[in-house]
């Protein structure tokens, strides 16, 4: 009767790990955290990039201590770092917030010579079918101009994200070549993502890159994932539990985003 037991606990447990795997691949954005536990210092947690890997092959985050930008392509997980510097960090390397999904090209089309990050917002935005699901983007291609941020490591007790942003360090890059990824959440998705454009780039020798504040085409192509379904992996510690997450936290949100 034991060795019966043992037997349908591992059959339970392998139908879990099946399942989860399945559902993280049909169209679906996962998500580690959210952007308002982030924005209050939250900058430790308990997934790593090993267990993270399960659940897409493109997306965006952080890491630990809030150590860079995190950028997914291709299954390939990038560390872009305040130094300009970018890694391909180790599987152990955990992460305090992140937004994962496996990427399938739904929708493509060209970005004319001269758009902007701005432009390019109005025109998917066009494009779309509705602002109330999620897009994952993909834009390949040379730009005119990329600017970028990264974050510097932190040492506790942590500042909030709103103060780290104050000096963070900037890089521009003129007529480079490389991939922009990221996300458009609906406006529903205040506190728990970024609502609108959440991009990260990524020059094509994967040498630089960060957290995206401007960029102009040059020559490019745009491609979009729709994606209807959402799961979100909350932390499960002390920390999290007496967070207090009842404030509006929008304003600064804007002021670390741009």
């Amino acid at each position: 009767m034991k060795r019966f037991s043992k037997l349908f606990s591992v059959f339970i447990l392998t139908l879990f790990f099946f399942n989860v795997k399945v559902f993280a691949q049909t169209d679906t954005l996962t998500q580690i955290s959210t952007i308002d536990a982030l924005l209050i210092g939250i900058y430790d947690g308990e997934m790593t990039i090993g267990e993270l890997k399960q659940y897409g092959d493109f997306g965006l985050g952080t890491f630990n201590g809030l150590d860079g930008e995190m950028l997914v392509l291709d299954g390939r997980f990038y560390q872009i770092t305040s130094d300009g510097v970018v890694r391909q960090p180790d599987i152990n390397t955990k992460t305090p917030f992140a937004a994962i999904t496996y990427f399938e090209t739904d929708q493509k089309f060209i970005l004319q010579p001269d758009t902007t990050f701005r432009s390019f917002e109005k025109q998917m935005d066009s494009l779309i079918p509705t602002p109330n699901i999620f897009y994952a983007i993909r834009i390949e291609g040379v730009f005119r101009k990329v600017k970028t941020k990264s974050v510097p490591r932190q040492k506790k007790p942590y500042r909030s994200l709103k103060e780290i942003a104050k000096d963070q360090p900037t890089f521009d890059f003129k007529d480079i070549e490389g991939t922009i990824v990221g996300f458009r959440c609906p406006d529903y998705m205040k506190g728990i993502n970024v609502p609108g454009y959440h991009l990260h780039f990524l020059t094509r020798d994967g040498k630089a890159g960060g957290h995206v504040l401007e960029f102009t085409v040059q020559k490019a192509v745009a491609k979009i994932d729709q994606t209807s379904k959402f799961f979100l992996i909350l932390p499960d510690d002390r920390e999290f539990y007496g967070a207090d997450l009842s404030k509006d936290k929008q304003a600064d949100l804007k002021q670390v985003e741009k």
